[in-house]
Order: structure tokens, then C-alpha cells, then sequence
């Protein structure tokens, strides 16, 4: 074959490959939210479809002889936005796979244990092998296992099909005395690559597990990160935590580190390659315990919703992790208003460090969302942030956290909610707004309850939400946008016991059931230079 033949045929071959190659049409926003926190509308060049596969991970709940367990998985029915009708049925912008939603336990490894040689390892045979302990295949009924083994692992979610969109599971633990004693709860997160933790403790009273759990089939590398009110914290961790695959590692914080302890302190876990669940489990020896999870992503202005109208004592704790200093005005929307508080007004935080402020008698018997916002609005530094609240005094003490968060979009939801002791807290910031709150069915029976509720801008509204007829088990909470927003929720579980107010309090955000697909095109301009 002679030169021209093999020139001519070169070019046929880049012809054909070019002919069927998909441009992808740059959407007309970088976000796939609004202004006014929703999902952005369809346009001519992008439009929505449900999501098809999901993945969370739950960490191991407790090693205390005297915890019991609930997890409550739950996939809402309906997808804001689409044509799916209310049965879950498939269409053509629907998922066509059967509705299923797994959680499989993972292997429990330690942080000491030697680094695998091959970051490609094939994940071990009990891991692959699995059954799953919890399976879900219809949207609209939740379901749950409990459990009261010391030795429980953690869990390892996907879900698929119809399963997928908004699928949620909620872990709750409570442990009756010893340490760790408490109500520990939290929406058990989706994998991720760069995670702040603002808020936990690498003091004497406090003994805080940061638990690293890898859901693929190949060895992660995660580097964390300590800062305290100095800086950050000298490591003694020079080659990162290798988490195996399929594994889960819980690291002692104090370990960390050989500078002195303090009590405030932010966490940050960041993955080398590859992706992580991630989740601070905090114990108090006289206040309780609870999970602290991961703020929102660093943010000139940052909402955190929902502190307890009983509130005994709140614990602003914030981070500044760029190159700024950060100054931030304080503000609460209670029930009627948004007013900034007496005990601190504002809260200056140094590039690089971790600050924190009580907020003393803040809620006033009245639930209430805190605000944090730039004291010069032409300076916004990035922030993260978290509140350790505190119920209960003396001997009777109890502690949550609630992270910065995001608005609930179209639709947020929780579940593992109870017939006594639930209630939801929401909050709207910018405009009047309309929230349609429905109570799905229990676990083993009962008939869903929604209601409509009207929260005026600047304020924010506690309520207890309207009990699913003939409820037999825990039921989910779905919050969905009707009017106006953003609007900001969280849900809290209270459960007294021996004269201790147990609670537990997780921020609802958008559940991101669909995905935004742009419109792809052939473009033959690639042959040119």
C-alpha cells in the first residue's frame, strides 16, 4: 500500500469517528440551583431526569454493650419537576430498572493497620459476598432494621431504579449509660472527596472517632486535617488513613496530634483519589454524645436551621479555611422575627483557624435557625460552621450538633421519625413561603398525612407534624417547596430517659432525585484546528 492510500485512508477513519461524537451544550447556569434555592428549570439546552443509581454509607453506630439501633430507609414517591406519576411507575424520563435499595455491612478495619500494597485490591470475599441487611423495593414505604449488637459494622447503601431519587436512610442509636451515653443520630451521607467538620474535640471530656467508610472496590487514601483556635494542629499522621476497600476505619482525633487539646477544634478529610463517607461520632463524658456531620461547603454566608426552643446552651463554632480573615454577623429568625442575639453580635474568625462563642440564653423558649452572614458585605471569606446545642442541665445533659446546611430545594426528606418526639423546624429567609409536609406510611402500616404550612420571611416555624393514620412503626417526613423560599428545615428526635432529654437533630436538604443532562449534538468542527 502506497503513501496516498494510507493518507486517504486515515482521514476516512477520523470522518467516521468524528461523525457520531457528542458535543455536550454548556448548560445556561454553571448550578443546578436557583437563586431561590430550587432545582433550575428545563431550557432548550438542558433538561432534568430522575437520577438511576445512588449510593450512601452509614458508620459503624456504636461499640457500647448498652446501644440499640434503628435504621429507616425510605425513597419518596413522585420526582418534582418530571412526569412520574405518584405509583412510582416508569415513563419515558422515569428509571426503567426495578426499585431496589441495599445496605450491605462493610469490614471494619483500624487505623494502625498496615496499608495494603496494591491500592487496586480486589475487595475480600466476606465483603463481596455479602447479603444485604436491609432492602427496599417500594417507593413511599419505608423500612427498618434495628439491632443491639456492640459488634455492629458499618453499612455500605446503593440503590437503583425508581429506588434511587431521594432515596434516604436514617441511623439512630440510643445508648442507655457508660460512655457514649446518648442519642445519636444522622442522615447517613453520600460519598464525597473534601468534607469539614466543624465543631468536634480533641480535649480530656471529649472522645471524638472521625469514621472513614470506602464503598468501592479499590483502596482510598484520606489526608486529615486538624485546626484549633492557633491553627492548624502539628500531625502525627504523615502517610494519610488508608480505609480498605469496602472497609470502614474509625481514628481516635486525640491520637492525631501531640499538641495540647482543645475544645474546639475542625476537621477536614480529604481523599488522595477515589471517595469517602465520612462522620464525626463526638462523646462528652458528662454531656452526651451524638454524630457531627459535615458543614456545608465553605461559603461567605452560611444557615444553620433548627436549635431547640429548650436550648440550655449553644456553641457557635466556625472556620475560615481560606486565605482571609472572616468576620461574620450573627443573627437568629425566631418565631416572629429575624433579631441579632445580646450575647454575641458578631464573630471574628482568623484565616486559617477555628473560632467559636457561646450564645447564652439565645432561643428564648422559641426554636429559632441562626444566620451567619459577612459583617462587610463586600468581604466574603469563606466560612464552615457548626452548633454543639446543649438540653438539660447538671447531671442530666444532652448534646446534638447541627452543621450548616442547605435549603430544601423542591424536596428534602428524613426519615426514622417517631410518633412522639418529632418535630420539624423550617425557616424561610428571603420571601414568604408555602412548605407541603407529608408524613409517609409506617414501617409496618398506616395511611400517609400531609398538611400545608406558611412560613413568613424572616422566621422560622417548629411544628409538630400530622401523624399517619393508624401509624404502627416510624414513618419519613418529606418537605417539599410549593411558594416562594429558600426555605431551610431540620427535623429533631427527642427521647427522655431516667430524666435525660435524649435528642438528635438533622438538617434537611435537597434530596437531588434528579440530574440536569445536557443536550448533545453532532459537531464536525473538531476537524478543525
Amino acid at each position: 500500500m502506497n503513501r496516498t492510500t494510507l493518507s486517504l485512508a486515515a482521514v476516512a477513519t477520523a470522518l467516521a469517528a468524528v461523525t457520531g461524537f457528542a458535543t455536550l451544550t454548556a448548560p445556561a447556569s454553571s448550578s443546578g440551583t436557583g437563586a431561590d434555592g430550587k432545582p433550575a428549570a428545563s431550557t432548550g439546552s438542558r433538561t432534568r431526569l430522575p437520577v438511576e443509581r445512588t449510593g450512601l454509607l452509614c458508620p459503624a453506630p456504636s461499640d457500647s454493650e448498652v446501644a440499640d439501633t434503628t435504621y429507616t430507609s425510605f425513597t419518596p414517591t413522585g420526582i418534582p419537576g418530571t412526569s412520574r406519576p405518584a405509583d412510582g411507575a416508569a415513563t419515558s424520563s422515569t428509571p426503567t430498572a426495578a426499585p431496589r435499595a441495599d445496605l450491605y455491612p462493610a469490614a471494619t478495619t483500624t487505623a494502625d493497620k498496615p496499608a495494603p500494597k496494591d491500592k487496586k485490591q480486589t475487595p475480600d470475599a466476606k465483603a463481596t459476598a455479602a447479603k444485604p441487611l436491609l432492602t427496599l423495593t417500594q417507593p413511599g414505604k419505608p423500612v427498618r432494621l434495628e439491632t443491639d449488637s456492640a459488634d455492629a459494622t458499618a453499612l455500605i447503601g446503593k440503590a437503583t431504579g425508581a429506588a434511587a431519587p431521594g432515596w434516604t436512610t436514617q441511623q439512630t442509636t440510643t445508648v442507655s449509660g457508660g460512655d457514649g451515653r446518648g442519642m445519636l443520630g444522622l442522615s447517613c451521607p453520600a460519598p464525597d472527596t473534601d468534607l469539614w467538620f466543624p465543631g468536634a474535640s480533641t480535649s480530656a471530656e471529649r472522645q471524638d472517632y472521625v469514621h472513614l467508610t470506602n464503598p468501592d472496590d479499590a483502596a482510598v487514601v484520606a489526608d486529615i486535617d486538624l485546626y484549633g483556635p492557633e491553627g492548624e494542629l502539628k500531625s502525627q499522621l504523615t502517610e494519610g488513613v488508608t480505609v480498605p476497600a469496602r472497609s470502614s476505619v474509625p481514628v481516635l482525633l486525640s491520637t492525631l496530634t501531640a499538641e495540647k487539646a482543645t475544645e474546639d477544634v475542625t476537621v477536614h478529610v480529604t481523599t488522595r483519589a477515589g471517595r469517602l463517607g465520612a462522620a464525626v461520632r463526638a462523646a462528652h463524658d458528662e454531656q452526651g454524645s451524638d454524630w457531627l456531620t459535615a458543614s456545608a461547603d465553605p461559603s461567605g454566608s452560611l444557615v444553620l436551621p433548627g436549635i431547640p426552643a429548650d436550648a440550655t446552651s449553644v456553641r457557635l463554632v466556625a472556620h475560615a479555611p481560606g486565605e482571609s480573615d472572616a468576620d461574620l454577623k450573627i443573627q437568629l429568625a425566631g418565631k416572629t422575627s429575624t433579631v441579632t442575639p445580646a450575647a454575641a453580635q458578631s464573630l471574628h474568625v482568623k484565616a486559617g483557624m477555628t473560632a467559636a462563642v457561646d450564645l447564652k440564653n439565645l432561643t428564648r423558649g422559641e426554636a429559632g435557625t441562626l444566620l451567619l452572614t459577612p459583617s462587610q458585605p463586600g468581604k466574603k471569606p469563606p466560612v464552615v460552621a457548626a452548633l454543639k446545642v446543649t438540653r438539660g442541665s447538671g447531671d442530666n445533659q444532652e448534646t446534638a450538633f447541627i452543621p450548616a446546611g442547605g435549603p430544601i430545594g423542591e424536596r428534602a426528606t428524613a426519615a426514622g421519625s417517631s410518633a412522639k418526639g418529632t418535630t420539624l423546624t423550617l425557616t424561610a429567609l428571603t420571601a414568604d413561603a408555602q412548605v407541603k409536609v407529608t408524613a409517609s406510611a409506617g414501617t409496618e402500616g398506616g395511611t400517609p398525612a400531609t398538611k400545608t404550612y406558611t412560613v413568613k420571611r424572616g422566621t422560622t416555624t417548629a411544628v409538630v407534624p400530622s401523624i399517619p393514620t393508624g401509624l404502627k412503626g416510624t414513618y419519613a417526613l418529606t418537605a417539599e417547596t410549593v411558594s416562594g423560599g429558600p426555605v431551610y428545615a431540620s427535623r429533631m428526635l427527642a427521647e427522655p430517659e431516667d430524666g435525660i432529654p435524649m435528642f438528635t437533630v438533622q438538617p434537611l436538604e435537597d434530596d437531588r432525585g434528579t440530574v440536569e443532562i445536557p443536550t448533545a449534538r453532532q459537531d464536525l468542527t473538531v476537524l478543525t484546528d
